[in-house]
């Protein structure tokens, strides 16, 4: 077992499966000490079943709930044969999850400063940083407009879709979202109606992206997160850098924002 002086054992408390045995979101308890900004991403810990040499496997988690939330919520994929996730699906509620104490990350939005339009564009289970980011009222208060794109295969595997989508109504920032926020949901493999059909790459290059959600990339305006699939995002890195965009560094901000989870 790890040190456990740098884990607690959490419990899970709810399941939501969006694709049966592929995509689902897990719920469990929270430390009353545990602290993290939106955005950021915990290390989360399983038992490797009937492997005594590798008692528990640990895996970064980006943190859906927001930081004011009394839960955690993770959003995951089921990678077939994979070392942690095939554990993390066997899962119950009420079983234990392992959760390190240290939270991790830097797709934050304090790594801007002075933007005015805040884009968040992701693919598959890389949505559930900027989920927690929409749940954050500063999000609110420090832009004017939000464009949460995020790019599947197949229209049901647009996950978190009906939340994001009532977040006009939100208790106490729904006037803000209401004005604010454009959703853009984008499906690759099928046509939807209201969803655009290309990858993210082909829409920020001609130009469909910003016709859609209806505001262009602008230096002095547009802060840019990245976040899904490894090759999606090191290409839109280098889309934007070719614009004259900067990647955000500690102590230099810039124009895109990226996590590295390793």
């Amino acid at each position: 077992m790890p040190d456990s002086d740098k884990y607690t054992v959490e419990t899970i408390t709810h399941i939501h499966t969006w694709v049966p045995d592929k995509l689902f979101s897990i719920r469990t308890t929270r430390p009353p000490q545990y602290r993290f900004v939106a955005g950021q991403f915990a290390r989360l810990g399983v038992d490797k079943t009937g492997d005594s040499s590798v008692p528990v496997v640990w895996r970064a988690y980006s943190i859906v709930s927001a930081p004011y939330d009394e839960h955690l919520e993770f959003f995951s994929i089921v990678v077939p044969g994979g070392e942690f996730t095939s554990e993390l699906s066997r899962l119950a509620v009420g079983d234990p999850l392992y959760l390190e104490r240290t939270n991790y990350g830097f797709l934050t939005t304090d790594r801007f400063e002075c933007g005015k339009d805040l884009w968040l564009l992701s693919s598959g289970t890389g949505l559930a940083p900027f989920v927690s980011i929409l749940y954050d009222v500063k999000t609110w208060e420090d832009y004017e407009r939000v464009v949460l794109v995020h790019s599947v295969r197949e229209p049901g595997e647009l996950a978190y879709r009906p939340l994001i989508e009532a977040l006009g109504q939100h208790e106490y920032f729904g006037e803000y979202a209401a004005r604010k926020l454009t959703y853009v949901p984008v499906v690759t493999r099928v046509p939807v109606r209201g969803a655009l059909g290309k990858r993210i790459t082909e829409l920020v290059d001609t130009g469909e992206l910003e016709q859609f959600a209806g505001t262009r990339f602008d230096h002095d305006r547009s802060r840019i997160m990245l976040c899904g699939n490894p090759d999606m995002v090191e290409d839109l890195r280098r889309q934007f850098t070719v614009k004259g965009f900067t990647v955000s560094k500690r102590g230099k901000p810039g124009h895109l924002a990226v996590e590295n989870y390793w």
